[in-house]
């Protein structure tokens, strides 16, 4: 039992050093990739997309190091580590194919930057805000608050619409009028509303012309430049203006007219 008891308790030693390192490690890694986190985003040229990354680099690099720190406590070097996984390198990189491409992918996507923190974007069909990118995947939030995780390896590999990245954005309207109304008219009401709202720009200026003949209306195009932020407000303010508009002005907006023909005999 005596000699039992010497063989385990320099083990039982280890395995509480290694624990006491772990949690160490852990919340070590934690504090000081917010810390870095912090300093990077402190400074006002430096985009914040950069700093998450950052931090999670610094904190994975700080895991790393601990796990070296708590083999050498069991007697394995770190000069054995570096061998013993550059013997299983292939089937590491056969097992985690998906992950080290994530990887991969996370680098691109903080070098070439198609989107960043608080951008709304839309990722092979997903759309949502991003809250969160870091050296696995980009997390986005829709606008009804539904939390979506996109590994970066899919996010680099798919086409990226970044609704975002530019100040200004056009807004575009369609209004459908009878053939029996006034066309040039209805533009003219349109063009007013467009110059007395302060959201529209003036360069470029408000463009409203007929764009189309319908089956049963006259289609109307408006394009209307505005700041991103107003984009959607003003989609919605001004469809709305242009109906009551027309209604006041006794322009008609048709709808789809079905006749049905009886043949006798």
């Amino acid at each position: 039992m005596m000699e039992q008891l010497g063989v385990f308790g320099p083990f039982a030693a280890n395995v509480i050093k290694a624990i006491v390192v772990l949690v160490v490690g852990w919340g070590a890694a934690d504090v000081i990739s917010g810390i870095v986190r912090r300093r990077i985003n402190a400074a006002p040229r430096i985009d914040k997309t950069l700093g998450i990354f950052a931090a999670s680099v610094v904190k994975w690099a700080i895991l790393l190091m601990v796990l070296i720190a708590v083999l050498g406590l069991f007697g394995i070097a770190a000069t054995s580590l570096v061998a013993i996984l550059g013997a299983s390198a292939l089937a590491i990189g056969l097992a985690l194919q998906g992950t080290l491409s994530d990887l991969a992918a996370g680098v691109m996507l903080v070098v070439f930057r198609p989107y960043r923190l608080d951008q709304y974007v839309d990722i092979g069909g997903t759309a949502g805000t991003v809250v969160d990118l870091n050296l696995f995947f980009t997390e986005l939030v829709t606008p009804d608050n539904v939390q979506i995780i996109v590994p970066n390896g899919q996010a680099w590999g798919s086409v990226i619409i970044n609704y975002s990245a530019h100040d200004t954005r056009r807004c575009d309207l369609s209004f459908g009028i009878d053939y029996s109304d006034d066309a040039d008219e209805a533009i003219r009401i349109i063009e007013a509303l467009a110059a007395d709202d302060p959201r529209v720009h003036d360069d470029p200026p408000p463009w409203v012309r007929v764009t189309s003949l319908g089956d049963s209306s006259v289609d109307l195009t408006a394009r209307l430049w505005c700041d991103a932020a107003d984009y959607w407000a003003l989609k919605f303010d001004m469809t709305k203006a242009v109906k009551e508009a027309f209604d006041k002005g006794d322009i008609t907006i048709p709808y789809p007219h079905s006749v049905e023909i009886q043949r006798q005999g």
